[in-house]
């Protein structure tokens, strides 16, 4: 049986019961320890995690498109494809996959046994490039999950035995769960997790740079400690009536950034100046940071190209930012494809594409490809099922790895079935083929976020010991099926 209860496994209670190890002087605190020093690593060695969020929620089955000439035509039967494997309804057509065909080494092989490919949609040419060179991977089939589940148990009204995610298919919720493990409303999140690790494990000269978005607030970079710095993909949000002539004078500009600066007796004036005061020094050093030459890498101008140059600039700059560790966040919304999908999806997976693979080759220019690993993320999948001329919300769907740290050109867990069937056997057993799927081709993830989190992490620099305070379910996995380490990272 499972049983969630947040409360112990927020991070403080974690450090908590961390720190009473600690006191304990026994061989099991001697082990923790030596896992705690993962993050210790001696030098100037540094490490970067871009998430990039696709809001709306993105269609698993057009994006990483089953190919082989048995499973193709089944998603075809169900998307409504057209004769002679053509597309139709919301279904690509089999010959317009050829250019972006994933050659990993080894085969993925469903849960019947049976081997398959798979190839990008056709405007991923890029990612499809970096897989194929082996500089990015495929997590099959990922969603958040509480615990291991079946589709008999999903079924099952013993809630307390078999625990869901809360409110599945929301898409507010589901951001916030992807991004905290908690429904909407959530003030931490696993992004901001690791950053207080770096920041406990003084691994950053200034805090303030550890969580970075370009994408304005999000749950997912708030930790205990550390603070999501916010910047434009034009750099640094400045306050400028402290940092510009006011009305052409620079003596009330100067009288405004004493004012709004200086110490105060009262409580939260003091503190609301300490804030501001905070807010200029840290301008004044991104836009140092900013300065420097940034790399010459061709960026795409729109879409989520100006924000992943931004980041890159930003790791250009990062030992003028006094960091070793940092957590960034990217994202680009329009996923919401109940209508028009096939008219509007290709051009936004196309834009993904370009700038994940212009970031990518960034990093190699700045010679640290094997140090920055960027992955996908979104609200949940959709259905495989066509409502017409769209997709609806789902549940598991397919997501990206890229780095020069990614065990790449392969695939990671276990291929779903394509199928949207409720048939069972005389006993009443769902069939193989359909156990994968929750209805209408809702995929129920075999592989849970918190094991794709854990992954990153563990690789970022975070020890096992270390992971129940970030990912408060991940006690619940690494038994068969399920490890704690999908093998993502080198």
């Amino acid at each position: 049986m499972h049983f969630l209860q947040p409360d112990p496994h927020t991070r403080r209670a974690f450090l908590k019961r961390f720190g009473q190890l600690a006191m304990t002087g026994t061989a099991l605190n001697l082990a923790a320890m030596g896992e705690a020093a993962a993050f210790n690593a001696p030098g100037n060695d540094y490490k970067a995690l871009v998430c990039v969020f696709l809001y709306g929620a993105n269609d698993y089955a057009n994006t990483v498109v089953t190919y082989d000439n048995s499973s193709y035509d089944k998603y075809s039967a169900i998307r409504g494809g057209g004769a002679g494997r053509t597309a139709g309804g919301i279904a690509l057509a089999q010959s317009d996959l050829t250019a972006t065909l994933l050659a990993p080494a080894t085969a993925p092989v469903d849960a019947l046994g049976v081997a398959r490919q798979y190839a990008l949609n056709p405007a991923m040419t890029g990612l499809a490039g970096l897989f194929n060179a082996g500089k990015a991977a495929v997590q099959l089939n990922v969603g958040p999950l509480v615990a291991p589940l079946t589709r008999a148990q999903y079924n099952s009204t013993d809630r307390t035995a078999y625990p869901r995610p809360p409110q599945l298919f929301s898409h507010n919720d589901q951001q916030s769960i992807w991004q905290s493990s908690s429904p909407e409303g959530s003030k931490v999140g696993w992004g901001g997790n690791i950053g207080d690790l770096a920041i406990a494990n003084s691994l950053n000269s200034s805090s303030i740079f550890t969580c970075m978005s370009v994408t304005g607030n999000a749950v997912f970079l708030s930790g205990d400690t550390a603070l999501q710095y916010q910047l434009s993909t034009s750099g640094a949000i400045k306050i400028t009536p402290a940092t510009s002539s006011v009305y052409g004078s620079t003596a009330v500009r100067d009288a405004i950034n004493a004012l709004i600066q200086q110490p105060r007796a009262q409580k939260l004036e003091n503190e609301y100046n300490a804030v501001t005061k905070r807010a200029i020094s840290a301008e004044t050093s991104v836009t140092a940071a900013l300065a420097g030459a940034a790399p010459t890498t061709v960026f795409p101008t729109d879409g989520l190209g100006p924000q992943m140059k931004m980041v890159a600039r930003l790791i250009k700059g990062q030992a003028a930012l006094g960091a070793r560790r940092q957590v960034f966040l990217v994202s680009m919304g329009g996923f919401d494809l109940h209508d028009n999908l096939l008219r509007d999806h290709g051009g936004l997976l196309g834009k993904v594409s370009a700038a994940m693979t212009a970031f990518y080759n960034a990093t190699v220019e700045m010679g640290v490809a094997d140090k920055v690993t960027s992955f996908t993320a979104s609200d949940f999948g959709r259905t495989l099922a066509s409502n017409g001329d769209g997709s609806d919300h789902g549940w598991g769907s397919h997501h990206f790895v890229v780095g020069g740290a990614v065990n790449g050109g392969a695939f990671y867990g276990t291929p779903p079935s394509v199928s949207v069937s409720d048939t069972k056997d005389a006993s009443g057993n769902y069939l193989p083929e359909n156990q994968w799927h929750v209805g209408q081709g809702r995929l129920l993830p075999s592989t849970s976020v918190d094991q794709y989190a854990a992954t990153l992490a563990r690789w970022f620099g975070v020890a096992d010991a270390e992971l129940p305070g970030i990912l408060p379910n991940i006690t619940h996995f690494g038994g068969a099926g399920y490890p704690v380490n999908l093998g993502l990272m080198a």
